[in-house]
């Protein structure tokens, strides 16, 4: 059956309410539809069992198009197309469940119309639904000839049967932040929702769909739903929508007091012009402008057919979605939750079915992969711009970097920077935006400061700024894309300001300002190698936050005195497959002789909760928080736990102050049957006798710290998974980021326990979570008895600083004050000389 034939005839072709044992099944049967029908030549069917096992042909939405190896075209007799209607489904991939399976037969491009149909189908869950229940074979007719020619509809402007007015109430508008709940509550309602603004609609289940609408405030919407249950399902969305209006107002509320704020940091002495922005990263820099001017990326378009460009594509975002959970876990731990949140909004892009529908489409319309994905992304970033709104015109920079980042997985050769031109003298980069790639490898030596037309405070780009020490101001809006290349100024990222044209007095008092921090950093770092010894001799050892053994050096020339956390779940999280022990054996060996004798604790594989790897075939969880992760996956998965503990008692074998902790600790029997194995394991190799720790994450371990010592050598303190855990916060929670503060009361009272307890059986207690790396937090561990910390080697020299600034004694007063407090700001309301010196 031709694909622009006329119907008759193809109830031949369509088996209704066909079962399938499995995947392989079902092509056999569709197959063999094309056989009994003159198609194609008996084996054909054959060619497509083939085909499926080199290229996923899921198109998605329940929808899969088996089709023959290239290689087998000969076997194909007249173009054709048959479809397999699977009431119940068949597992076509995991997590992938085919109802409609069509078989395609094909020697010349006639089946394209067919594919381009099917590409508009899966957007149109009405009609998908009804194809899947129909009893009608010739509704397929319908669904693929009498209609096909006609161009995809957009989102029909009409509501479901139930619905809800609202009115926008969000003071910065629909942006993506609300929007990602937005679209988590959408996919949990288990109904159709639709979102309808005027004459616009939108499917809330994706993000970009929804930017699109391009809501602010004062705009009425008319939410709906269809389904069993839909009122009580719409009720609940309409719920969500509703609560998020006190959180948005509340930050609108702090912007709109911070911007009344006087100016605080630098002021000019005379009247240089002022471009305001936000303050992204803190600092003052000067220096000549340097424009940057956007690069347009050369993708080449190299046509495919879709279902191996369709595979091509979900590899390259599988392997992007692994990056993102990697990057958020990292900026969680090392920035807050909060500077986190925008990544989460950022990974659900890669899940939007608009782009990746567009992007089918594309393929279908016989464009390479690569070239559709980067029209796709250039398409929808193009009209979420247009929609003249700035937050959502962020949107569309994340959206670009995105695309880049799954361009680079689909091509490596279009992973290349745009920063070529760079001045020799440090200079002030102005550009619209930057992506995270730009700024991470940005030449510190030739850039002073970054001032961006577009971005936001918690982008990518914005946190990699504070990383490099980039004093940063971003949204500073279109006049900084005018300013003069050569052009003299000032970006202060503590006040978000960019100040141009300075005067001579204005710049001697910057260079005045700039100085006095610097001699303050230099002070601290003038002594970095120094102990952090209280000025009553109380000794506290600071290590190192690090991954591989190529940062050693730069946490050691920081003054860090050690490794307290090698986090070895990035040698995992970094590749498409797991290392194997002799791999991992060299990198802790390299660790070790790196650290010259220093302390190295490294922590067992730490994968579950946030830090998913693709390629490990790990259970969907409900709520991966609560489930199998930690020491809880390596109690159960000995073919990940038992290589990396021969690799490392390898490694101890040939020298080294080298320690194992285990991580997500919550009884005493899962300590006891580690150990177990870690001596067989040591036995077995004749390696020496090493300290085995735990991680004290959960308020079970922590309540339980004087059984636990009895077993485990040492204890170090998560405070970021233990603040999650006591608080009951998820700390990748965009609406309750605020409210997950280390220096909660509880969270003191938890560390405190733990330490009460180690006590007991003489074994010290170090802390690596954020707080750590926190002077004020540092010096609070320090007066409860923590006696090592490990941080993020940046961090190191200020916390040691302020250590040997106090006395014990008065360190232990700022403690107990601090125990006895209500609430987070209470606590850091004590931050202050007068309690560090002891003398309240």
């Amino acid at each position: 059956m031709l694909a622009d034939a006329p119907a008759s005839g193809v109830e031949d072709l369509v088996r209704i309410d066909a079962s399938a044992a499995d995947k392989v099944d079902a092509i056999r049967q569709v197959g063999q539809l094309l056989v009994a029908a003159g198609c194609v030549a008996p084996g054909y069917e054959e060619s497509m069992v083939r085909r499926e096992g080199v290229a996923n042909t899921f198109l998605g939405a329940g929808v899969a198009i088996p089709h023959g190896l290239g290689e087998d075209k000969g076997l194909v007799r007249r173009d054709g197309v048959a479809i397999l209607q699977l009431r119940e489904g068949v597992e076509w991939n995991p997590g992938q469940r085919a109802h409609l399976v069509v078989g395609i037969a094909a020697n010349s491009d006639s089946h394209i119309a067919i594919l381009r149909r099917l590409t508009r189908l899966i957007q149109d869950e009405p009609r998908l639904a009804a194809l899947v229940a129909t009893d009608d074979p010739a509704a397929f007719s319908r669904a693929l000839w009498e209609d096909g020619a006609a161009a995809a509809p957009s989102e029909p402007a009409a509501d479901y049967a139930e619905t809800s007015e609202w009115t926008v109430d969000y003071p910065t508008g629909l942006h993506a932040r609300p929007a990602s709940a937005w679209v988590e509550a959408a996919r949990a309602s288990g109904v159709r929702l639709r979102v309808r603004h005027g004459g616009e609609s939108a499917d809330p289940r994706s993000l970009v769909s929804l930017l699109q609408l391009g809501l602010r405030a004062g705009d009425r919407v008319t939410l709906s739903a269809e389904g069993a249950g839909a009122r009580a399902a719409l009720d609940s969305f309409a719920a969500v929508v509703r609560r998020l209006t006190a959180r948005e107002k509340e930050d609108a509320a702090r912007a709109a007091e911070k911007a009344a704020a006087p100016i605080r940091g630098w002021k000019p002495v005379g009247e240089a012009r002022m471009i305001a922005g936000v303050a992204a990263s803190p600092g003052l820099a000067i220096g000549k402008v340097h424009v940057l001017s956007a690069q347009e990326l050369d993708v080449p378009d190299r046509p495919t057919d879709l279902a191996s460009g369709g595979t091509q594509l979900n590899d390259a975002l599988t392997r992007t979605r692994a990056q993102m959970k990697a990057l958020i876990d990292d900026t969680t731990r090392r920035l807050g939750a909060g500077d986190a949140a925008i990544f989460k909004a950022q990974a659900e892009l890669l899940d939007d079915t608009d782009l990746i529908t567009l992007t089918c489409q594309l393929m279908v319309e016989g464009h390479g992969v690569a070239w559709s994905w980067h029209q796709a992304v250039d398409r929808i970033a193009g009209q979420l711009s247009a929609l003249g709104n700035p937050v959502l015109a962020a949107r569309a920079a994340d959206l670009h970097d995105i695309g880049r980042r799954v361009l680079a997985e689909i091509d490596p050769a279009l992973a290349a920077g745009s920063l070529t031109d760079l001045p020799e003298e440090p200079c002030v980069l102005v550009a619209a935006d930057l992506s995270p790639s730009d700024t991470a490898t940005l030449d510190t030596a030739r850039v002073a400061g970054i001032a961006t037309a577009l971005g936001g405070p918690t982008s990518h780009s914005a946190i990699l700024a504070r990383t490099l020490g980039l004093p940063s101001v971003v949204a500073g809006g279109a006049d900084l894309m005018g300013l003069a290349a050569g052009a003299t100024a000032i970006v202060d990222g503590d006040s978000g300001r960019v100040w141009l044209n300075p005067s001579e007095a204005d710049l001697a008092s910057a260079r005045a300002w700039i100085a006095a921090l610097a001699e303050k950093r230099a002070a601290e770092e003038a002594e970095r190698g120094k102990p952090a010894e209280t000025r009553d001799g109380h000794r506290v050892e600071i290590a190192a936050n690090v991954n591989r053994p190529d940062q050693v050096a730069f946490a050691l020339a920081q003054g860090g005195e050690g490794v307290g956390l090698m986090r070895t779940e990035f040698l995992f999280l970094e590749r498409g497959d797991s290392p194997g022990e002799d791999e991992q054996a060299e990198i802790y060996r390299a660790m070790t002789e790196a650290l010259e004798g220093r302390p190295l604790v490294v922590r067992a594989l730490d994968i579950g909760g946030d830090k998913q790897v693709p390629h490990l075939d790990l259970p969907r969880e409900e709520n991966p928080f609560l489930g199998v992760r930690g020491a809880r996956l390596l109690l159960r998965r000995p073919d990940l736990l038992e290589p990396q503990l021969r690799a490392l008692y390898r490694a101890a074998k040939s020298g080294g102050d080298l320690s194992i902790m285990f991580p997500m600790i919550t009884s005493v029997h899962e300590l006891i049957a580690l150990r177990a194995r870690c001596e067989e394991i040591r036995v077995e190799l004749d390696a020496p006798t090493i300290p085995v720790g735990i991680m004290i994450e959960v308020p079970a371990a922590a309540i339980q710290a004087r059984s636990l010592a009895a077993h485990a050598d040492f204890f170090s303190i998560g405070t970021n998974d233990l603040t999650q855990y006591v608080l009951a916060i998820d700390r990748q929670n965009p609406e309750l980021a605020g409210d997950a503060e280390s220096l909660h009361p509880a969270v003191l009272r938890m560390i405190a326990a733990t330490v009460e307890g180690a006590k007991a059986h003489g074994r010290w207690v170090g802390v690596c979570g954020g707080i750590a790396g926190d002077p004020f937090g540092a010096a609070l561990l320090v007066g409860l008895g923590v006696s090592e910390l490990s941080m993020t080697p940046r961090d190191i020299p200020a916390v040691k600083a302020r250590i040997r600034g106090a006395s014990l004694e008065s360190l232990r007063t700022l403690a107990a004050r601090a125990l006895d407090m209500e609430s987070a700001g209470e606590i850091r309301a004590l931050d202050g000389p007068k309690i560090e010196e002891g003398e309240g």
